[in-house]
């Protein structure tokens, strides 16, 4: 349905203008509730009952885990994402080479279908090159500052490695650029963003990247002034463990992602040999008349083997492989929100400190303080928020994944055992020679 984004969830159950400021009580018990976490984010009990602040006397949430291993294990295969109604479609398709004089480059076709109010028409096409994924990513990371933004796909490859122009790779990047709009399209908040429009419905997008755009949001503009001037004193547990998560989950998908590059090589090596070992059999065949039938069938044997693997060794680099990069790109993006918020929550804490020196007592708190807690308390909301959203995604995409491991894995071997069971009876039943 068109109309407003949908709002995200709240960081607690009053909004900000119902929660009394730090400095504008002495009292504890009027200091408003505790943030409420996620569902993902459970604190131990034996931690949750202590009472904790920041050394300037800021309250911590404390429903959070206080180690990332509680979130490590919380992997849950299942299909419990929320069922949506959807009124934004996007694909990326059709890739196009193009051949100019100073540059050789692929376009993209990308296909809009709305019901929107915010588009004047239901329906748009139009061609993007991977610079211009890459212009709409970093507006909305200007623009979008407290949210996750999806990765995209490597730009740069090695030369001698991999040809960016072959039917492969760029059938890759095409899936890899169509995950990354459906993931925009499926956001509450960046759905609705003015760079994505212009993205989906402009026709000629270069003029709009000559313009500028000025369409940082009020809080883009805030946070694009923070600078690493501050220092954060303590980050919230919920944080901490979020930050602990996204370090461990990182490591072990770059170290699965090292290793499953490792048994492809393998196997490519593996089917070199297999493709010089089937023919020497037939070759051999042609030598011996009475074991022409069984030879001829284990050359053909093993060239079944063959395809099977290669089959196999495509789907693991095509399907596999790019999930796992595109996780441990999304975790390195979740980390550079949680430094946006460290650094917003520092100047807050800065903010409160220079405050709580004045001499006045208990001085009026200054506008600028009680902005910045307000970007705050976005910040924690829309990252958790966002967090949750990546934990439901994380689980559906492995889910997907691994289901997808397992049948590949299953129908390699089952080609294998169809292809030497075919042998047996041209051995069982060749006459003996009298």
């Amino acid at each position: 349905a068109a109309g407003a984004p949908k709002s995200l969830p709240s960081s607690g159950p009053k909004s900000l203008r119902e929660m009394p400021h730090p400095l504008a009580t002495s009292s504890s018990e009027e200091m408003g509730p505790a943030l409420t976490p996620s569902p993902d984010l459970l604190l131990p009990r034996s931690i949750a009952d202590k009472d904790l602040s920041l050394p300037n006397g800021t309250p911590v949430d404390t429903s959070s885990p206080a180690s990332s291993s509680s979130l490590l294990n919380r992997l849950q295969l299942d299909d419990d994402l929320d069922g949506e109604t959807r009124d934004l479609f996007v694909t990326v398709d059709d890739p196009k080479k193009h051949v100019c004089t100073m540059e050789t480059y692929i376009t993209y076709r990308v296909t809009t279908k709305t019901t929107r109010a915010e588009f004047d028409l239901p329906e748009y096409s139009v061609r993007r090159r991977y610079q211009d994924f890459d212009w709409l990513r970093n507006k909305l990371e200007e623009s979008q500052p407290t949210h996750l933004i999806p990765p995209l796909p490597e730009k740069f490859v090695v030369k001698g490695v991999v040809d960016r122009f072959s039917e492969e790779f760029v059938e890759t990047r095409r899936k890899a650029l169509d995950k990354f709009l459906k993931r925009i399209t499926d956001h509450p908040v960046l759905s609705f963003n003015e760079h994505f429009n212009v993205f989906l419905t402009a026709k000629d997008l270069n003029a709009y990247k000559k313009q500028g755009m000025a369409l940082l949001s009020k809080m883009g503009e805030s946070v694009k002034y923070v600078t690493g001037g501050y220092k954060l004193r303590s980050r919230p547990l919920e944080f901490a463990a979020i930050g602990e998560y996204l370090d461990t989950f990182s490591l072990k998908l770059g170290t699965i992602d090292r290793i499953a590059q490792r048994i492809i090589k393998e196997q490519l090596e593996y089917l070199v040999e297999l493709r010089e070992y089937g023919p020497v059999y037939s070759t051999w065949g042609g030598l011996e008349v009475e074991l022409s039938e069984p030879l001829e069938g284990v050359s053909a044997c093993i060239g079944n083997c063959c395809t099977a693997l290669e089959e196999l060794s495509e789907d693991m680099t095509e399907d596999f492989l790019p999930v796992l990069r595109e996780y441990i790109l999304y975790s390195e993006s979740m980390k550079n929100v949680l430094k946006k918020r460290d650094q917003v929550q520092a100047e807050y804490e800065a903010k409160l400190e220079a405050v709580a020196l004045k001499k006045e007592d208990r001085p009026k708190v200054p506008t600028d303080v009680e902005k910045c807690q307000d970007r705050v308390e976005c910040f924690n909301a829309d990252l958790k928020a966002d967090m949750e959203r990546w934990q439901n995604n994380k689980r559906q995409d492995f889910r997907q994944l691994l289901m997808g491991m397992a049948d590949k894995n299953i129908q390699y071997y089952e080609k294998c055992l169809t292809a030497w069971e075919s042998i047996i009876p041209l051995l069982q039943d060749k006459p003996e020679t009298k």
